[in-house]
Formats: C-alpha cells, sequence, structure tokens
C-alpha cells in the first residue's frame, strides 16, 4: 500500500481514546470519497468509537469540512470531539501550556480612546453537575485552536470596529483555581465591551477546537459534550 493510495488519520482528545490510537494510515478504495463515508468507515474500524462518530467533526489538511467536502488520497484527516463549551496578529491570541495573565490580557487591549475594558476570566472550579471535580485536562489541535480563535476575533473587530480585543487559553493539566482562558475587550463605552466580550468567549466555547477532561476525586474522568447518548 503506496502513501499514495491512503491518507493519515489523527484522532485527538476523546476521539483518540474510544479509537484507542492517535494515528493510522487507512487505505482509500476509490480516488477519493466524502467526508461522511469515511466517518462511517473510521467507526466500522473501531468500535468504541462507533456509537458517537456522528458527534465528531472532520478536518482535512487543517480545516473542518462537512459531511460533503471530498478527502482524496495523501490528506491528512484529524478527527475531533466536541469542543468544551462548544489576521490577528496585531491581536494577542493564544493557546499555552502555562499560567496564564490577566494583567496581559489587559494590556494587550489597552488603548487612548477607551473607557471600558471587560475581562472574562474562565477558572476550574471544584464540581459540575452536581459532582465534585478534582481537575481538568484541556487539550487542543494547537494550529486549528489558534486559527479558529483568530477567526473569532476577526469577526469581533469587523461587528465592533473601535473594539480591541485580546484571547488567551490554557491545555495541559490545569488544578482547582488555575485560570483556564481569559478574554479581555475594550472600547470607548462599557456597553460595547460587555456585548464584545460575551461574545468572545461564547464563541471561543463553541467553536474553536479545545476539549477538557473532568477527573473525579476517585481518579475517574470524562470528556465534557461526550457523554453517552440517552438511551
Amino acid at each position: 500500500m503506496s502513501e499514495a493510495e491512503t491518507i493519515t488519520v489523527t484522532y485527538f482528545a476523546a476521539a483518540r481514546e474510544l479509537a484507542g490510537t492517535s494515528e493510522e494510515r487507512v487505505a482509500l478504495e476509490a480516488e477519493q470519497l466524502s467526508a461522511a463515508v469515511l466517518m462511517e468507515r473510521l467507526g466500522a474500524r473501531h468500535s468504541r468509537l462507533a456509537p458517537l462518530i456522528h458527534r465528531m467533526r472532520l478536518a482535512v489538511n487543517g480545516e473542518v469540512v462537512d459531511s460533503d467536502a471530498r478527502v482524496t488520497a495523501g490528506d491528512e484527516v484529524a478527527v475531533l470531539p466536541p469542543v468544551a463549551g462548544g489576521s490577528a496578529a496585531t491581536m494577542l491570541c493564544e493557546v499555552r501550556d502555562r499560567p496564564l495573565s490577566v494583567d496581559e490580557a489587559m494590556a494587550a487591549v489597552r488603548q487612548d480612546r477607551a473607557g471600558a475594558i471587560a475581562v472574562f476570566i474562565g477558572v476550574v472550579r471544584d464540581h459540575a453537575d452536581g459532582k465534585d471535580v478534582a481537575r481538568l485536562d484541556y487539550e487542543a489541535h494547537a494550529t486549528m485552536a489558534v486559527k479558529e480563535m483568530a477567526r473569532v476575533l476577526e469577526e469581533l473587530a469587523a461587528e465592533y470596529p473601535e473594539v480591541k480585543l485580546a484571547a488567551v487559553h490554557r491545555v495541559g493539566e490545569l488544578a482547582v483555581g488555575d485560570l483556564a482562558v481569559v478574554v479581555a475587550t475594550s472600547a470607548a463605552h462599557r456597553a460595547e465591551a460587555f456585548d464584545s466580550c460575551r461574545k468572545a468567549i461564547e464563541r471561543i466555547k463553541e467553536r474553536v477546537p479545545i476539549w477538557k477532561k473532568e477527573w473525579a476525586p476517585d481518579g475517574s474522568a470524562h470528556w465534557v459534550n461526550l457523554e453517552p447518548d440517552p438511551k
């Protein structure tokens, strides 16, 4: 089987655990096939992944694609589970594996014309859905996460031309009390600062490929937004 007849499939976060592998080469029986058909085949290859494959997204060569997109031999494919919620060169827009700084985010959005700065700080809490939480693990598709987060900030910059924005998200193992994400916006007036900050964090949680694994004090864990479907 030559490289030209295969695709490389990489699994992230919960998808990796369900598939039992982080990467594999998959042969194509035809020159190309749809993303939907490929997802069905990947589910058939991995029995634990199959029941949840419909909850996954597919990225081809670094871009999230629709179900009717074509996958061709030689492509690099990523299987992305649901995210944890859900050019920015001039903006602070990063994914990091080290502690975050609120002061840095605020400094990044300061401007002389701004009369208001709004900051959202996402903090690891000790409970979720009525259960104790000991820690969180965050994982990201680093390249895609920064790219999509930059898109979010660019969209909001277009919606609010006078607003300046910054967003930084942490990955890795986080303890209770650690900062997971910091979003800051500045504007001439508080309404624009509040509105753009709220929209920024909501869109980041909805769209950016960052996944959250919750660990209980007894050592059990689960990926957020990938709980089993109700019977």
